[in-house]
């Protein structure tokens, strides 16, 4: 890819001098360590697909008045999320085939604003979509062992609230974040905010587990009540589960190359593991595009809503 790429910030480390940069870039200079060529072509089609699935997941909770709930509403902002990633992808690919094409010629400056832009909108997804699946996680966790309470303790006016301070946190982090780019605490923050929020689901979706286990063996041993409520809390901690198995695949090599830069920078290793940028930017896509299609097959009612919107039957 050329000069224009998304987190051009983070493609390479800068917290090594220049000569020791050299030094590792010669030394990780066999075939392997350049890694694959991915053509432009690729990130355009997979931004289009994951554009396109993101808006029909908004439109189907939007269409039925079935799903105006507090979980539906943190899936739309887990959505929105995913087209902030396909947009910025759109957006950077389109420059630069125009720019290598000579259609479009821009000076170094507009480049660099152009750099920040998409930088400040992938971050920005980046934190948003941990934040949500999160968000998504604790409010089953209600749904499951709060279920009398679940409507006083999730109002909308709350579900409302956790939405708009996620995104003016994720707002705010990614301007942060472009501005101290160069700081190391800066990546160290998001690291760990990434590892928080992995421990802290990964901890709900055991207990939820837990729970569905201790149901399944108490309606076994009666024979009297039929499964539905176990089934239901089931799928959706297998739905969550799915979803945050998906987001550690694609993003965790992003999260590994941020390690990376921040513990071994002219380390030959790391350096070849750097040549991978692109491969993971290939990653963090595919997540936004394979989001969508958990979606529609896990719930009936949102996968028939998704089929009247595609007939355009309003």
């Amino acid at each position: 890819m050329s000069m224009l790429a998304p987190l051009r910030l983070l493609r390479e480390p800068w917290n090594a001098s220049e000569g020791n940069q050299s030094n590792a870039t010669a030394g990780a200079g066999s075939a392997w360590c350049q890694g694959p060529d991915i053509p432009n072509e690729l990130f355009l089609t997979l931004g289009l697909v994951s554009l396109v699935e993101n808006l029909l997941v908004v439109a189907a909770i939007l269409k039925n008045r079935n799903l105006h709930l507090p979980m539906y509403y943190f899936i739309c902002c887990l959505a929105v999320s995913d087209m902030l990633v396909s947009i910025s992808n759109l957006a950077e690919t389109l420059f630069m085939l125009l720019m290598e094409h000579g259609v479009l010629v821009v000076r170094a400056s507009i480049v660099r604003h152009m750099d920040n832009v998409i930088d400040m909108l992938i971050c920005s997804s980046v934190v948003s979509s941990l934040s949500f699946l999160a968000v998504i996680a604790v409010d089953r966790y209600i749904t499951i062992f709060y279920a009398l309470r679940y409507h006083s303790i999730m109002t909308l006016q709350r579900a409302m609230v956790t939405m708009a301070s996620v995104w003016l946190a994720s707002t705010v982090s990614s301007t942060v974040f472009i501005t101290y780019y160069r700081n190391n605490a800066v990546l160290l923050c998001l690291i760990s905010f990434f590892f928080f929020v992995l421990v802290l689901m990964l901890v709900l979706y055991i207990h939820m587990f837990a729970l569905a286990r201790h149901h399944l063996r108490s309606i076994s041993s009666q024979q009297k009540q039929p499964a539905v409520y176990c089934s239901s809390s089931l799928k959706g901690a297998v739905t969550l589960t799915i979803l945050l198995g998906v987001f550690f695949i694609c993003w965790g090599p992003f999260f590994f190359h941020l390690i990376l830069i921040v513990t071994c920078p002219t380390n030959p290793f790391c350096t070849c593991f750097f040549g991978y940028f692109n491969l993971f930017l290939i990653l963090i896509i595919c997540n936004s595009v394979v989001d969508p299609l958990i979606y529609a097959f896990r719930s009936q009612e949102l996968r028939q809503t998704l089929w009247e919107v595609v007939l355009c039957s309003w």
